[in-house]
């Protein structure tokens, strides 16, 4: 299990980019959190198996109308007691 800090950097809000983190981070049982930055990126905390992660950011990047140039990673503490994913405003 691993927790990575990630921002996500190209055309990723007003893409319905969020939703569809929200939306696979579910369904591939992670935990964590997503939310818009006011410069146009995108920030998430999200934890789980790394291959579930990498699977969520390969489904981002295969999206037609999203565009990352760049996804900045850090490792972060596990938080053992985090329960769900939550759509941050």
């Amino acid at each position: 299990m691993v927790r990575k800090h990630i921002i996500f950097k190209g055309r990723v809000q007003g893409v319905g980019f969020r939703i569809t983190v929200y939306q696979q981070a579910t369904r591939l049982h992670l935990t964590g959190w997503v939310r818009n930055l006011s410069n146009g990126d995108v920030e998430a905390c999200i934890q789980g198996e790394w291959v579930r992660i990498q699977q969520l950011i390969d489904h981002m990047k295969s999206i037609r109308y999203i565009r990352i140039d760049e996804c900045m990673m850090e490792d972060l503490e596990i938080l053992k007691e985090e329960k769900g994913f939550e759509l941050k405003y």
